[in-house]
């Protein structure tokens, strides 16, 4: 007999776990109130940010196109076509989804789950039908939302990511509070369509994590791009006034304290959606930041449960949930596996994009470890030249006892599809060398990896640097 399955949740890792688990012959069934899998990721977030992030990489690149001696006109911006292409993208995925979970034969449930004990979930269709149901093992998947700053007003002119997705229109002015992936990535998006962008930050820098050399030629695009980046500045008061939100900051040197905005952006973070109705049924526990315990196999106190994606830990990434689904499915099943990544890549999908994986310089200072740095800067790349793009640099961190690859951070144009190269390395432990004498293609920005190798023996063959 066939394990029987709940997934609680249409997410990345959620219909990743269903799918495997009927792969593997389990009787599934999957619960979440979208019309087809898909969670936040393709409904409200990586999927239609990306889709617009692509046309405002277009509609930049036309207007770079002026120093290359080829000008375009201004671009006529058509926001209910604009929106429609959005909208189409998703559909076609989430539709694309709802044919793989007929064709595995994964039960799919359009409504809301409570746990009534470990095994038992009481489904409440969003027709109005109400039943329980029973299996062997329960997978919670829920997911994650914008957190909030309390006190604010209450006015359909300050949005949260996704209704800033639902493109409402092009305000004229734009604030976007929380200088964090999600906010420049949308800032970037409006900013492209013509909106005057402005970013506040309370601590030092944007994007607070990242190395600040991976950082730095972003800021320098997006200083050009945004009307202004505000950093330890903080959202003092917002009110609604006739002709937009009224803001004052608090903040060193500003020139403007108040300003009124046509539109407010509120991007400061997600948190877990672990208010699971029912939870307190069971043996599951929370840590004291609200997300739920799990051990190396996604299992959660309670042995019948598992718990994967941003209700199970940070970093809230569509890829980590999916591999945490297929962990959870395979320990189901027996297998002895575990989630035990030596890299989850991250990628801010801004221009330029910025990528990384594994052990960051920020990291290893804060850590104390000692590691040697290889950098290879992208105006030594002739692909980066030819595409007049040397707003980029590759980094590799490496143990200068074992030169291994401890982590890539890459920043530039196309950097998210190159970062897979070094997850690959850092998961292989493969040391300098191997991605020294690995031939790359010319030319090509890859090459910025076996450069960056190649440096840290000092013998880049376009860079030069003097033996000391």
């Amino acid at each position: 007999m066939s394990k029987k399955i709940a997934v609680v949740g249409g997410g990345p890792g959620g219909y990743t776990a269903a799918f495997y688990a009927a792969d593997l012959g389990m009787q599934v069934t999957l619960i979440d109130d979208n019309v087809n899998p898909g969670g936040v990721c393709l409904y409200v977030g990586c999927i239609p940010s990306k889709a617009l992030l692509h046309v405002a990489a277009l509609i930049n690149e036309s207007d770079h196109a002026k120093a290359w001696g080829v000008e375009f006109g201004k671009p006529h911006i058509d926001i209910n076509k604009l929106r429609d292409f959005k909208t189409n993208v998703v559909n076609k995925l989430t539709g694309g989804l709802g044919q793989l979970s007929k064709q595995r034969k994964v039960t799919y449930i359009r409504g809301k789950a409570t746990l009534l004990n470990s095994t038992t979930l009481s489904v409440k269709r969003n027709e109005g039908l109400e039943e329980k149901l029973s299996f062997d093992n329960i997978i919670l998947a829920t997911g994650s939302r914008p957190a909030t700053i309390p006190g604010l007003p209450q006015s359909p002119r300050i949005m949260n990511s996704s209704g800033a997705l639902d493109l409402p229109d092009i305000p004229k002015t734009l604030l976007v509070v929380g200088g964090g992936y999600i906010g420049l990535e949308l800032g970037t998006v409006y900013a492209a369509l013509g909106t005057k962008v402005t970013v506040v930050e309370m601590l030092p820098q944007i994007m607070t994590g990242a190395d600040r050399d991976l950082v730095a030629p972003l800021q320098k695009k997006l200083e050009k791009a945004f009307a202004a980046i505000l950093v330890n500045t903080k959202v003092a008061e917002m009110k609604e006034v006739a002709d937009g939100i009224k803001v004052r900051f608090e903040g060193e040197n500003l020139a403007a304290p108040e300003q009124t905005f046509e539109r407010v952006l509120v991007s400061v973070g997600r948190k877990p959606n672990t208010e699971i109705p029912g939870l307190e049924n069971t043996r599951v526990t929370k840590t004291p930041k609200g997300f739920i315990e799990v051990d190396l196999q996604r299992r959660t106190k309670d042995p019948s449960i598992f718990a994967i994606g941003d209700i199970a830990g940070e970093p809230m990434l569509a890829h980590k949930a999916s591999h945490e689904g297929r962990v959870a499915v395979e320990a189901i099943a027996g297998k002895k596996s575990t989630f035990e990544p030596r890299a989850i890549p991250a990628v801010v999908f801004t221009d330029p994009e910025i990528a990384w994986c594994g052990l960051t310089e920020t990291q290893a200072a804060a850590d104390g470890r000692t590691v040697k740095v290889a950098r290879f800067p992208w105006p030594a790349s002739g692909r980066a030249v030819t595409l007049d793009r040397t707003d980029g640099v590759t980094k590799l961190v490496i143990d200068p006892e074992t030169e291994r690859i401890l982590g890539v951070g890459i920043a530039g144009v196309n950097a998210g599809e190159m970062i897979s190269e070094g997850v690959l390395a850092v998961e292989m432990s493969a040391v300098a060398d191997d991605l020294a004498l690995s031939i790359h293609p010319h030319p090509t920005l890859s090459e910025t990896v076996m450069e960056a190798a190649e440096s840290y023996h000092g013998v880049s063959t376009h860079i030069y640097r003097p033996k000391k």
